[in-house]
């Protein structure tokens, strides 16, 4: 059985037990809060909508800070963390307070701007402590942690909330398991910042080196497109398949066991589709991601005009996700490192993160607005997400044919 693990750096597997536990936290509010804040605080819809969505603003903010406090040799990965575990967990405490929509507002801004500090630090821990060939399974561990500890605390969070447990309790959860981060990244883990980093070529700032390379600035249009993805499949599918198949749609027990078979298979093959990885370039596996991505938006296509068996090609159709998933989060963050210098790797996979933050900023409002329109329009919407994939298989091809 051990075997079977892969054979990585003592830190990699720290830092992925501190994601499991502080994504359990995430977890226990994140599909709740919503209807918490408009049926018990008594915000509007639209409060609701514009104070969760304030998170992405500071979250681009956080983003930029994070790459630069990740290099700098005065600050460095490690406190860098812990600075992002301290924000979030003070973030859970003005949420569980809240009373009204300024609270709410900044309660997200907080949590936007921890969450920009965590992810360039804690993806550039990954890449100093790996090498070359173990990055794939290191980034795709670290996802993995991410996925079981955000179903671990989806699932309790239902539960405790059917017991009767106050909701703003689970706020105050949250903020412990960050509190549970922060501590064990001060025990366990050190600084992996190279002491000496070889230097680089290019002279001029952190990020008009990062922005002017061109190799990355290929790889972020790409990566645009993939975020674009990722977002539709948490914000314009569920409701697609509700309210939008020819069959009448799903009922929402089901559209709930759609969704969490595809956490939970995408969970299964993480790992081993991040071994079976190690035998192609980069490029190569974002170009089959991006494959697999527009064969599951064409069976989402299928599932939405078929009169029967709706829900067999639903389930292809998650299931491809998984996988184009499982292919696609190592790939990127392996890639962004192999272009980055080694002390600019910060300040590059903060421009990763931005890719996901910007992202989030067009998929929802994008994929809502096809929902108010004709039916030939949001049929079609899967139609042209899906040939989208062309582009992006053109420019990696680009990037292939130049390692």
């Amino acid at each position: 059985m051990l075997s079977v693990l892969p054979q990585l750096p003592q830190p990699v597997w720290i830092l992925a037990a501190g994601r499991l536990l502080s994504q359990i936290g995430i977890g226990f509010t994140l599909f709740y809060a919503p209807i918490f804040f408009v049926n018990q605080v008594g915000l509007s819809a639209t409060q609701v909508g514009l104070g969760l969505g304030s998170s992405a603003f500071s979250g681009i903010l956080g983003r930029f800070l994070g790459g630069n406090f990740t290099d700098s040799p005065q600050w460095g990965r490690r406190r860098t963390l812990l600075l992002s575990a301290l924000i979030s967990a003070f973030a859970d405490g003005v949420l569980a307070l809240i009373v009204d929509f300024p609270t709410l507002v900044l309660g997200n801004l907080l949590m936007g701007l921890g969450t920009g500090f965590y992810w360039p630090a804690t993806e550039t821990v990954v890449a100093d402590v790996t090498t070359l060939e173990q990055r794939n399974e290191a980034f795709a561990l670290t996802r993995l942690a991410d996925s079981l500890g955000l179903g671990c605390g989806v699932l309790l969070g239902g539960l405790l909330i059917q017991v009767g447990l106050n909701f703003r309790w689970l706020f105050v959860m949250d903020g412990v398991s960050f509190l549970a981060f922060f501590a064990l990244i001060y025990i366990a883990i050190e600084e992996t910042r190279p002491p000496n980093p070889k230097p680089r070529t290019q002279k001029g700032s952190n990020w008009g080196v990062a922005l002017g390379d061109r190799q990355l600035q290929k790889f972020a249009i790409v990566n645009l497109l993939f975020t674009i993805y990722v977002s539709q499949l948490q914000s314009t599918l569920p409701l697609y398949f509700s309210n939008f198949l020819a069959s009448g749609g799903f009922s929402p027990a089901i559209i709930s066991g759609l969704f969490t078979g595809q956490i939970a298979f995408l969970a299964l093959c993480q790992l081993p589709i991040a071994r079976t990885l190690n035998r192609w370039s980069r490029p190569q596996g974002l170009m089959l991601s991006l494959s697999v991505w527009s064969g599951s938006f064409l069976l989402v296509w299928i599932t939405g005009g078929v009169s029967q068996g709706a829900l067999f090609w639903a389930i292809s159709a998650l299931a491809g996700v998984a996988v184009a998933t499982a292919l696609y989060t190592p790939s990127a963050s392996a890639l962004v490192v192999d272009f980055a210098p080694e002390d600019l790797r910060g300040t590059y996979l903060a421009i990763n993160a931005q890719c996901w933050a910007i992202g989030y900023l067009i998929g929802p409002p994008l994929g809502g607005w096809v929902l108010d329109q004709s039916r030939i329009i949001i049929d079609g919407f899967w139609l042209a997400i899906a040939f989208s994939t062309l582009l992006g298989i053109w420019i990696l091809r680009s990037l292939g044919n130049r390692e």
